[in-house]
């Protein structure tokens, strides 16, 4: 189990703490300045999904002994345009450099997505989920 903590600083500006005691600036702060200095919340959200599955993906593919030279995932979202601005849809483009077959690409992004990581499979219920892949040179 990790347990996570978020300190509320001034404004809407937070400073997390991971469950490795690691920090992360959320928000902004009005009183310094009028941008983000921080992560959006709902892009955590989406930097939790592209992060849990590329973390399978890169997992699988190494135990199957795939030349993976790198690997890229865009997360994008949508929202409802009204609060509290639910997600109902994530895709994530998984883009991979290497001579990594394809068929083993695509077997490891369904597991990922349909067995392995825990934040798809906990939006899944409520957020279409949807996938995309090539391999670049």
């Amino acid at each position: 189990m990790g347990t996570v903590t978020v300190k509320w600083i001034e404004s809407t500006f937070m400073n997390g703490i991971d469950s490795n005691g690691r920090p992360l600036n959320i928000g902004w702060s009005r009183q310094r300045q009028p941008e983000w200095t921080g992560v959006k919340p709902s892009d955590l959200l989406l930097l939790a999904a592209a992060s849990c599955s590329t973390y399978d993906v890169v997992d699988i593919l190494t135990k199957q002994r795939e030349p993976l030279d790198d690997l890229e995932v865009i997360c994008t979202g949508e929202q409802l345009p009204e609060p509290p601005y639910t997600f109902t849809c994530i895709h994530l483009h998984y883009k991979v450099k290497g001579a990594v077959n394809p068929n083993k690409l695509t077997r490891a992004i369904q597991l990922s997505e349909e067995k392995y990581c825990s934040v798809i499979n906990t939006l899944k219920p409520t957020v279409r989920i949807t996938s995309s892949s090539e391999i670049v040179e």
